[in-house]
């Protein structure tokens, strides 16, 4: 059984640690094993995948049984802050990738490929003749074939609109829980989920169109396939992110969490924030600029 001391507390042997190292292992193991041409590997990634949801929902679950039923101490939630707040760091360097690659592409590669800098000079002309080297581009001899970008003030700005409301809300909703309010809580938990599902499916409206209509996708030259990079990989956190606050509506529904002891809403919050100022880079630097 678990162990609580005066200064740091003691976890009981848990299973879930193998148990979500053999599912991410199984999973990478398939997608390393179907992309050399072995349809075995789907099923292998499937495999993966169930274990890895198993080992979610059970891990997950006896944390909060844990802290529910009282077991962590001041140390824990110490720990728990300072884990949410690396994982959280982990993930602005994630996309800190992507916007370096995005701002390498604008900055210097477009315009050496253009002729521009010391090597530009000597090689661009001779290599990609008449090259204009303008933003957005597809590259050299028209990669991908033309396309059209999104115009940033249609549904980019709408969906700018819905990620902005749900930060307000889920703010709502953190100050109804500290003032002991639980149906503010539940409804103002409710209205920043239902804004995150809006904001997909506006997104996956717009992903369509792009695809469908206006050619835009990952093999359009360099700025499809950073455009698709970001707004994707964000698309994904949101969706993270609307899993974890609908667990969190779910427990308060329960009854779970205090005005002094609500740690977990707290995470989700902070990271839906995080989301929310990561779209604003984007619709910046990707749609706008």
């Amino acid at each position: 059984m678990a162990a609580t001391h005066d200064s740091y507390y003691l976890p009981s042997p848990s299973r879930w640690p193998i148990t979500g190292s053999i599912g991410l292992f199984t999973l990478l193991g398939g997608f390393a094993i179907l992309l050399n041409g072995s349809s075995a590997g789907k099923w292998l990634m499937i495999a993966g995948a169930l274990i890895v949801m198993h080992m979610l929902f059970g891990w997950f679950g006896t944390v909060i049984r844990e802290s529910e039923g009282g077991t962590y101490n001041d140390q824990v939630d110490v720990s728990f802050r300072w884990g949410m707040g690396w994982f959280i760091f982990s993930e602005v360097l994630f996309f800190a990738a992507f916007f370096g690659a995005l701002f390498y592409i604008r900055v210097l590669s477009v315009p050496w490929l253009g002729g521009e800098g010391v090597g530009g000079i000597a090689t661009g002309p001779v290599l990609w003749p008449g090259f204009e080297a303008v933003w957005p581009t597809n590259g050299p001899n028209a990669v991908g074939g033309a396309f059209e970008t999104i115009p940033a003030f249609g549904l980019p700005a709408l969906n700018t609109l819905i990620l902005l409301s749900s930060g307000v809300t889920v703010t709502l909703a953190h100050h109804a829980l500290k003032h002991d309010n639980r149906k503010g809580l539940i409804g103002w938990l409710f209205a920043t989920v239902a804004l995150g599902i809006t904001f997909l499916f506006v997104q996956g409206f717009e992903f369509h169109h792009a695809y469908a209509e206006l050619n835009l996708t990952l093999g359009s030259g360099a700025y499809g396939s950073t455009f698709f990079m970001l707004t994707g990989f964000h698309g994904l956190h949101v969706t993270i992110g609307a899993i974890m606050l609908t667990v969190m509506l779910i427990r308060a529904m329960k009854g779970h969490f205090t005005p002094k002891h609500h740690f977990a809403f707290e995470a989700a919050a902070w990271y839906w924030h995080f989301v929310d100022v990561v779209w604003l880079g984007l619709f910046i630097f990707v749609y706008w600029l």
